[in-house]
């Protein structure tokens, strides 16, 4: 299947990987700029495409840059892991769609930091392929996975859980998106019944409004554990308290008892 690759992250990388070593035929790729990639040089590499079809995300809003994708033939866009939202008029350059990789178990989640919002909102985790449309992370869904959470994870930890997960779904599903065979289930439709019809979404700039500890503020512990442990993800800063002038930030360690005595500290000297 000639396709064309919007992505970034590992699971752009792995993703990528897996449809090359599958024989499918890249056409074209689209890469987060220099300042938000992640993998970019190695995405890159796996493609083996010379430079001309190699695009930065802001080079879409160039018309020339539609036209040339559009030239080029593919039958589907794939992104994995892209933080742009494309527009319509890329969106028609493929007859049989765009999909998309979303670390989230759709219709919740949509949107930004689906492993802080799953600790925090104690919505359900997971993985999902998906068609794109105008909207951000609204369209019909081709799969979903479930990742199953426990109350030591962090941030971090949840978020490879649904890396993992993405990787997985993907090379599950793809040979059947391949072929042309797959679902298209409306995320407001009766297949989503079990939930309340609308799931969840959030912007880049919700964390904001969770990360200062208001150290005269009064917490639930469930909450506030919950906001330390989401948003545990080093080397990225995360939640933070103000003294003297001085923001200090927190990270949290989560041990079972059994993980516990195993690190040597179940007993006292």
């Amino acid at each position: 299947m000639r396709f064309v690759f919007f992505g970034n992250n590992r699971v752009g990388l792995e993703t990528l990987r897996y449809l090359t070593e599958r024989g499918d035929e890249i056409v074209g790729l689209v890469v987060h700029a220099p300042e938000r990639e992640r993998f970019r040089d190695e995405i890159m590499s796996v493609s083996g495409l010379p430079a001309n079809r190699v695009w930065e995300a802001k080079a879409l809003r160039e018309p020339e840059v539609a036209e040339a994708i559009g030239g080029l033939n593919a039958e589907i866009g794939v992104s994995a892991f892209f933080g742009h939202i494309l527009r319509s008029d890329i969106l028609e350059l493929f007859p049989a769609g765009m999909i998309n990789l979303h670390p989230a178990y759709l219709p919740y989640n949509r949107g930004a930091y689906t492993n802080v919002w799953s600790i925090i909102d104690g919505t359900p985790a997971g993985a999902t392929l998906h068609y794109i449309d105008t909207g951000v992370d609204t369209g019909d869904v081709i799969a979903r996975s479930r990742v199953q959470t426990s109350p030591t994870d962090t941030g971090g930890s949840l978020y490879d859980k649904l890396e993992n997960a993405c990787i997985e779904l993907f090379k599950e599903t793809w040979p059947q998106v391949a072929t042309g065979d797959v679902p298209r289930i409306a995320q407001s439709g009766p297949d989503f019944s079990e939930y309340d019809g609308e799931g969840t979404a959030h912007r880049m700039k919700d964390v904001d409004a969770i990360d200062e500890i208001d150290l005269d503020a009064s917490y639930k512990a469930r909450d506030l554990i919950n906001i330390l442990r989401a948003r545990t993800f080093p080397p990225y800063s995360g939640a933070y308290f103000t003294e003297n002038d001085t923001r200090v930030y927190l990270r949290l360690q989560l041990l079972t008892e059994d993980e516990l005595a195993d690190d040597g500290e179940g007993t006292e000297l």
